[in-house]
């Protein structure tokens, strides 16, 4: 077994769980109302700045000239890609520039990215175990729903995008940069990079749900409220 593959199987019940979440279901059936995919779009482009912005000190961990390339491609043009496809929603969901201006990122959305910083202040490897889930599990939902037909042009080209090519190479690349680096590492440092990727996938599932109740500071804190005291 592949150090990704114990790692995926560590992960496994927030990784299956994805599949069926009723926000990615509702992309493939086109069900899914637009203004909880126009919440989910919002705080995944606050959430891809700083995916990038942690594709780049990945970049600067890295020890090679090759690596080092890689990587930094991987923070413009992966970035690139999936913030044009962003864009081209911006219009048809309504986000206009003061929507942007006004812009309050969702406790999930903050929780995930205060994640893959802190991970990001470790090894190489530890950056790249907790940023791997973005690639990897879109891609697989991607395959899951290529065969859907939903009715609503953003689905199908949000759906087009995560099944592409493209996006297998620069999945299979990360994977591939995770095995081995895994095999260099101590079994410290290997832990270490396990505990981020299963986070990751946590937060992964957690996105979706956050999508599909729209989640917010204030909505949270209501939750939170109704909750009956223990005393």
């Amino acid at each position: 077994m592949t150090f990704s593959e114990e790692i995926r199987q560590a992960a496994q019940q927030y990784w299956d769980s994805s599949f069926s979440h009723p926000f990615v279901t509702g992309i493939g059936d086109g069900t899914l109302p637009l203004a909880k995919f126009r919440h989910y779009v919002l705080q995944d482009a606050y959430y891809l700045k700083h995916f990038a912005k942690i594709q780049a000190r990945a970049a600067s961990k890295a020890q090679d000239f090759a690596t080092i390339a890689e990587l930094a491609e991987h923070a413009t043009s992966t970035y690139a890609a999936e913030l044009s496809l962003h864009q081209s929603f911006f219009e048809p969901l309504g986000i206009s520039s003061e929507t942007l201006a006004e812009f309050e990122p969702a406790p999930t959305a903050y929780a995930y990215v205060s994640h893959m910083h802190h991970a990001s202040e470790g090894t190489l490897g530890e950056t790249i175990a907790a940023i791997l889930p973005c690639y990897w599990l879109y891609y697989e939902v991607g395959q899951q729903l290529q065969g859907c037909t939903p009715d609503s042009p953003i689905y199908a080209q949000w759906i087009a995008t995560y099944s592409s090519e493209w996006f297998e190479r620069v999945v299979f690349e990360q994977v591939d940069r995770l095995n081995d680096l895994a095999e260099r590492a101590s079994a410290e440092e290997r832990e270490r990079m396990k505990q981020h990727f299963v986070k990751s996938c946590y937060y992964e599932l957690m996105f979706w749900q956050m999508g599909w109740t729209e989640e917010t500071f204030e909505k949270q804190y209501m939750q939170t409220m109704e909750i009956p005291s223990s005393k």
